[in-house]
């Protein structure tokens, strides 16, 4: 059953979306609103709005859109109602005993309880004496003992079930144990996910214990097992350290590859390190950087496979406002390597003098050509001005004077020729935005209408339709001898009969009160009827004419192509791109 309606009002009237969102998102006023750059996708343009009227928010750029409770649920990566568990704890609320359905949350909860259960275990047998080989091996690595026991490091035994049978005397089911990855079944029964490995918690900001790392003491593969995704894990969403990297008290992170560089880094007094989990950095990762930091370093591994990973990172952290900086990396492959060889002072000079992504990127395409050659000298120049296309303008003109200084070239002609590339770049650009957005509508129209039959404009008609209906509850008057059975199948028919449903109830049609019975996408899509619509100087006429139009569209024909915009149409409607 879902929580009752009133502690969902009461935590509704205690909570301020804008002070949520704000914790995360850096809003700016615009009249009744609030704008930001989204955390669900990489923008430098707002398109991320907050409604303190509705207590809501919509993103025009992805789509993502709710109430206060979705946000949680999506910024956190929680269920629902883990999600109203978190904002009542915030309003000093306590959750009803009784009257819903925490079933996946109590799963949730039960993984993360095994996970600190195995953690202590892990730990407790590094301490241990058939744990020596694999406490050598962490103080081998240069690590103190008060490093390991910070980071909560430990050793799995090579047994079969050791931590199996440790869990269930605990009273944890094998269902439990193989959900929250520790261990696998087999015809035999249940056996040990992780065995003879070096352990490496991962804990979350809310210091959660929410996987592990294994990694083997000799040769034998594979070298590494992390644990798969969870209903508490996700390991594009998350970054190792980040539970000690936020109170670091900097607004700088920095970024490597491995779990030992983050651990090495943090015992030599960089405790602003943190490292992806995971093979390759995701864009998730990149938007929790930016909730926690306005500057990024990416001190990558210095072989080629790690100054690739730089140039992908760099292509994500440009959707940011991050500011990106890239050390030149000496004296070892990696920073646990360099601090054991040159120490944290010689480090930490390199992370000083770190260049900035632009800068990055003109030593990278030195590297391609030779400039003692004429032809190298064109050639790299040609990749060069596609690279300053982009900056700003006093950028353009320091590496122009500096370029032009460097390799013996006129600064006009390097100017003349940086400008010809940027005005047709900017018409090809143009042109194929247009054309993007051109094709976008004609395939979105055509799809949304061939999905559900129904016409583009029954489609307006039921979006307005359920706005009035939300915004002036009295129309729900006009709806007798109205029959629901003519509105779309699916989402709209869905969304009708719930909002029907609170105002026959008595119950505020507030999207709070929906969010057990939809889906985070269908939230979204809810909040973007709310974003769109408009007040109506006469909201019952106009309510009437939706009615009119929907039922009579419903009558007509299915036609799945007359509802395209052509191009002409889509001019008159969204204007020239």
């Amino acid at each position: 059953m879902p929580i009752n309606d009133s502690f969902l009002q009461e935590l509704r009237y205690k909570t301020d979306i804008e002070d949520i969102i704000s914790t995360y998102v850096t809003l700016r006023k615009r009249g009744s609103t609030l704008t930001g750059l989204c955390p669900f996708h990489n923008e430098k343009t707002p398109s991320f709005t907050v409604y303190p009227e509705t207590q809501s928010f919509y993103c025009f750029g992805c789509g993502a859109g709710g109430d206060a409770v979705t946000f949680i649920r999506k910024i956190e990566n929680l269920d629902y109602t883990d999600a109203v568990r978190a904002l009542a704890e915030r309003a000093g609320m306590q959750m009803p005993s009784d009257g819903f359905d925490d079933s996946l949350s109590k799963r949730r909860r039960r993984i993360l309880e095994a996970n600190r259960q195995a953690a202590k275990f892990f730990n407790s047998r590094l301490m241990s004496e058939d744990g020596q080989m694999a406490l050598s091996y962490y103080l081998n690595r240069g690590l103190s003992k008060k490093t390991i026991t910070k980071f909560g490091l430990g050793f799995a035994p090579n047994g079969w079930r050791e931590l199996t049978k440790a869990l269930k005397a605990q009273g944890f089911s094998e269902s439990e144990l193989v959900e929250a990855g520790l261990a696998r079944r087999s015809d035999k029964g249940c056996y040990d996910n992780f065995r003879n490995r070096v352990m490496t918690p991962i804990i979350d900001v809310y210091g959660n214990v929410i996987a592990f790392g294994g990694r083997v003491l000799d040769d034998s593969k594979p070298k590494y097992i992390n644990t798969g995704d969870t209903l508490a894990y996700k390991k594009t969403n998350e970054l190792f350290g980040l539970n000690f990297a936020k109170d670091s008290g900097k607004r700088t992170l920095i970024l490597c590859e491995g779990y030992m560089d983050v651990i090495a880094m943090h015992q030599a007094g960089f405790t602003n390190a943190v490292a992806g989990c995971g093979t390759a950095l995701t864009s998730e990762q990149v938007r929790l950087i930016s909730r926690y930091a306005d500057e990024v370093i990416l001190a990558y591994d210095a072989d080629e496979a790690g100054q690739k990973a730089v140039e992908k990172a760099i292509q994500l952290f440009k959707q940011t406002s991050l500011k990106i900086r890239v050390p030149a990396l000496q004296y070892g492959k990696d920073p646990d390597e360099i601090i054991k060889n040159v120490g944290a002072e010689k480090f930490g000079a390199m992370l000083e003098g770190a260049a900035s992504d632009l800068e990055f990127k003109i030593l990278e395409i030195r590297k391609k050509h030779n400039l003692n050659l004429t032809q190298g000298k064109i050639d790299f120049v040609n990749d060069i001005v596609k690279l300053l296309a982009d900056v700003s303008p006093v950028e353009k003109d320091l590496y122009v004077s500096r370029l032009s200084e460097e390799l013996g070239i006129d600064k006009r002609n390097l100017s003349a020729q940086l400008d010809d590339y940027v005005r047709k770049n900017a018409r090809s650009k143009k042109r194929a935005e247009y054309k993007k957005v051109v094709n976008d509508s004609i395939r979105d129209n055509a799809k949304i209408s061939y999905d559900s039959g129904s016409s583009v404009k029954k489609l307006k008609a039921e979006e307005r339709l359920i706005f009035l209906l939300i915004k002036y509850p009295d129309c729900y008057k006009i709806l007798n001898g109205f029959s629901p059975d003519v509105l779309t199948q699916g989402f709209t028919r869905k969304i009708f009969d719930l909002v029907c449903e609170n105002i026959r109830s008595g119950i505020a049609v507030d999207l709070i009160n929906f969010g057990d019975k939809l889906t985070v996408d269908e939230t979204g899509r809810f909040s973007g009827i709310l974003a769109r619509g408009k007040e109506s100087a006469d909201p019952k006429r106009e309510f009437t004419d939706c009615l009119n139009v929907i039922t009579s569209e419903h009558g007509k024909k299915n036609d799945k192509t007359a509802s395209v915009l052509d191009d002409d149409e889509f001019r008159k409607a969204f204007g020239n791109t």
